[in-house]
């Protein structure tokens, strides 16, 4: 898994991004091998393009709402790439990657918004997230994210329980100092 330290950097900021492996299909654990570098590229014609590629997240949220953890909220994984957000380069150093399984032109399920929900709220600290604009991630021109996924449905209440694909956590998440933007990927 790729992971690396954060060196005193505080976390401002969570990426909320969506997937699917292969594209378009839900369930299985293409993702869990992606995100721990396990992932065969001659399984699938889809992943041939990812032979090598070394990606992490903090957080998956499947289908049914399930919250697995693969990196630790105070280490920097590797799911914004080359990326700027207000002025400041390389998002992997301030930001929780945070995927939804799933794709933009379906909906995301309400299960997933809530569990999201729980968890932004969580890693927020007190519900703080800044108010600010959603914006797509890199140094190219600043989109809306995509139909699939509704904003408004991040006030849904409900409850995050978080599993460890490598372990069980103790106490769920750690929330980093203050997150204060959500950027939508």
């Amino acid at each position: 898994m790729r992971t690396g330290a954060r060196k005193g950097v505080e976390v401002t900021l969570v990426v909320v991004h969506g997937i699917s492996l292969p594209p378009g299909r839900f369930g299985g654990d293409a993702i869990l091998r992606l995100f721990t570098n396990r992932l065969d590229p001659a399984a699938h014609p889809a992943f041939r393009t990812l032979g090598g590629l070394r990606v992490s997240a903090h957080f998956l949220i499947r289908r049914d709402g399930t919250l697995l953890q693969f990196v630790a909220c105070g280490d920097r994984a590797w799911h914004a790439g080359a990326s700027r957000w207000k002025g400041r380069e390389r998002c992997n150093d301030f930001s929780i990657g945070i995927e939804l399984e799933g794709t933009d032109d379906r909906p995301y399920t309400a299960k997933q918004y809530a569990r999201l929900a729980v968890l932004v709220r969580r890693l927020a600290g007190a519900g703080r997230s800044g108010g600010r604009r959603p914006q797509r991630r890199g140094p190219g021109p600043q989109v809306r994210p995509g139909p699939g996924l509704r904003l408004g449905a991040l006030r849904a209440p409900a409850r995050a329980r978080v599993r460890n694909p490598r372990r069980r956590p103790q106490g769920g998440p750690q929330p980093p100092a203050r997150v204060r933007a959500i950027m939508l990927d």
